[in-house]
């Protein structure tokens, strides 16, 4: 099928589309729903709470170790062939999980997932590079932040519906007819010119050293510091090897190439100040509003999902406009708007009603979806064509590294701040934003075009 320069014409490119959408949707329901499931899990395979944490914790460390070496793959096989190979390992993670005997065969089918994942995931940014023209480039990133957003909202509640009616296992098993369209939408995706040069599996061993150890030793840092402190030494020590090892290669598996691009690099690191300081708030809200404020979890659930429907309506509005305007001024008014909405949350009243909170929450979520669009077609649009599957692979491990980075703050945050920690963390993920509005001005200050390559 014959590939086209710059985007997909109509009407090949909604169809692609749809299959990209349908995949994004998979694994941001995924990662959304799961979380409900926990009790019941652990009710059912006669384990802890906090033994059940780890069918998220395998999950998400299997996605951020699997990133880049799919993205690299990718770039190898072809982004079609890998999309496949995607769909179809999550589909056998998730039915793995579904049929589970054994809370030991539920972690090993939750890795088997988290691969699939992570495969499908390393092409969504690359996917979108090809699929739609530069000059739309900032509207085919909005409908992917939307999709986002929406899950958001949904996966919990879906999830949870599905339990209310059958068990925790059907929560795994609906996954199938999604993976079983995408094998037969592929034909819609584009492909893009493949490498020729050999896969590095010493910097994949590397890499996956670098960032499992990474994400443990944070995860760690507040239970058991010795060993945390050890794993993140491993984990600099790996780290600085890969990147010795991949400073001078022409397309290396961490994409070092793409950081030395003046917008990728700025794009990189506001990205992950920006996902820190959501996930760092997401963790301290429910606690700050349940025992600060003595809301009830109905109405904790109200105004996150107020955050995440600020999130989604803007998205798509500041995708558009990242097209037409500079993406460092709408990176800087998203961030301010989000650190603003978190500095009014902690200052409303303790008496306040809980709908008094709504306006911040929006504000914030609005913030977000203001900064998340335009960054990430900033960190797109700043790769070469031929180095879409790794820019794709790069955004997507920046935001699961951020979230990560997040967690361990709001963590660190708890246990110094103590009966504080909820709002200690809270000004923790301010200051994640203000950075980030720091990083920008940077890159207002320092423009340089998209590549048109």
């Amino acid at each position: 099928m014959t590939e086209f320069k710059d985007g997909l014409p109509m009407p090949r490119r909604l169809w692609a589309m749809a299959v990209l959408m349908s995949g994004l949707a998979l694994v941001s329901w995924d990662m959304a729903a799961a979380n409900v499931a926990l009790p019941d899990i652990a009710a059912d395979l006669n384990v802890s709470p906090g033994l059940a944490v780890w069918v998220m914790i395998a999950y998400t460390v299997t996605v951020l170790v699997g990133i880049l070496p799919s993205s690299a793959v990718a770039e190898r096989i072809g982004f079609r062939q890998m999309y496949g190979l995607g769909s179809t390992v999550f589909m056998v993670g998730a039915l793995s999980c579904a049929f589970s005997t054994s809370f030991s065969m539920l972690l090993i089918a939750r890795v088997i997932q988290g691969v699939g994942a992570a495969m499908l995931m390393s092409l969504f940014g690359g996917l979108v590079r090809n699929i739609y023209p530069m000059r739309q480039l900032g509207l085919g990133v909005s409908l992917s932040s939307l999709v986002v957003g929406v899950l958001a909202v949904l996966g919990p509640a879906i999830g949870a519906f599905i339990i209310e009616l059958s068990s925790w296992r059907w929560t795994f098993v609906v996954y199938t007819p999604v993976c079983v369209a995408l094998l037969f939408g592929l034909r819609a995706l584009p492909d893009v010119p493949r490498t020729s040069k050999r896969f590095d599996w010493v910097a994949c061993g590397l890499s996956m050293t670098t960032f499992g150890l990474f994400v443990v030793g944070l995860d760690m840092l507040v239970s058991n510091l010795v060993w945390a402190l050890g794993f993140l030494a491993v984990s600099g020590v790996a780290g600085w090897w890969l990147f010795r090892r991949s400073g001078h290669q022409e397309a290396p598996l961490v994409p070092l190439d793409l950081l030395r691009i003046q917008p990728i690099a700025f794009a990189v690191s506001a990205s992950l100040a920006s996902f820190a300081s959501q996930m760092s708030a997401m963790v301290a809200l429910p606690f700050y509003l349940i025992h600060a404020l003595d809301y009830n979890y109905g109405q904790v659930g109200v105004l996150l999902a107020a955050w995440s429907v600020g999130v989604a309506c803007m998205a798509p509005i500041a995708g558009w406009m990242s097209d037409r305007y500079r993406v460092a001024i709408l990176c800087i008014i998203g961030a301010s708007l989000t650190a603003a909405g978190l500095i009014w949350t902690v200052l409303m009243p303790l008496d306040s009603i809980h709908y008094a909170l709504l306006p911040p929450m929006v504000l914030s979520g609005i913030g977000v979806g203001f900064f998340q669009s335009p960054n990430n077609r900033a960190m797109l649009a700043g790769a070469p064509r031929r180095r879409s599957g790794a820019a794709g692979g790069l955004q997507a491990t920046t935001r699961v590294l951020g979230q990560s980075v997040g967690t361990a703050l709001a963590a660190i945050a708890f246990q110094m701040g103590g009966d504080q920690g909820p709002v200690v963390s809270i000004f923790v993920s301010i200051i994640c934003a203000l950075l980030a509005v720091a990083i920008n001005v940077i890159r207002h200050l320092n423009p340089t075009p998209d590549l048109q390559l």
